[in-house]
Parts: C-alpha cells; sequence; structure tokens
C-alpha cells in the first residue's frame, strides 16, 4: 500500500535551516510528480513547493528562493530544503503525490520561534 512518511521537522530559530525528507513506499515513485505542502495554524493547506518526475521543481512566490526541493529516485525519497526560514513558515509540512492537496500521511512539524 502507498505509504509517505515525513521527517527532519523541529524547532529553528528565525533565519535557520532545516531539510525535510518524505519517505515513499507502494508507488511507482519516479514515475510521479510530488508535491510538499504545509497547513499553518489556522489556515488552509497551501503548495510550497513541487517537483515533476523529470525533476523540474515548481515553487510560490512565497517561498523561492528559500525553499529547494529535490528527490532521488533510487531511494524512492524527496526533499525539502529550508532556508531564511521565517516565524511564518511555521507549519506541519506533508508530502502528496502529484498535486494532492490532502496530506495521506502524518507529516511533520516545522515550528520557527
Amino acid at each position: 500500500h502507498v505509504q509517505l512518511v515525513e521527517s527532519g521537522g523541529g524547532l529553528v530559530q528565525p533565519g535557520g535551516s532545516l531539510r525535510l525528507s518524505c519517505a515513499t513506499s507502494g508507488f511507482v515513485f519516479s514515475a510521479y510528480t510530488i508535491t510538499w505542502i504545509r497547513q499553518r495554524p489556522g489556515k488552509e493547506f497551501e503548495w510550497v513547493a513541487r517537483i515533476l518526475n523529470n525533476g523540474q521543481p515548481k515553487y510560490p512566490d512565497s517561498v523561492k528562493g528559500r525553499f529547494t526541493i529535490s528527490r532521488d529516485n533510487a531511494k524512492n525519497t524527496l526533499y525539502l530544503q529550508l532556508d531564511s526560514l521565517k516565524t511564518d513558515d511555521t507549519a506541519t509540512y506533508y508530502c502528496t503525490r502529484a498535486y494532492g492537496m490532502v496530506p495521506e500521511s502524518q507529516g511533520t512539524q516545522v515550528t520557527v520561534s
């Protein structure tokens, strides 16, 4: 069955960095576009990074230049490098298949304070 397991979250000061990972199984990872989404306290889910199956990354303007998405198809794993973090980046971060905006997993909490 499909599994996505996020890790790497934590507490970091403003301006700091974190690297999130998403380990996957149960589907052909290399064939999929994969998206990182987040839910900030009291707000809707929003996408923060997406990587196509050809490796091309996409970002919304809100994180462009600060977040970097990458993938390792050999390990079926997705990554998100978070740099220059702001308090407004505090959220639970999830990886989803394709353009999904509904999590299939538990997420990892990032707190910037």
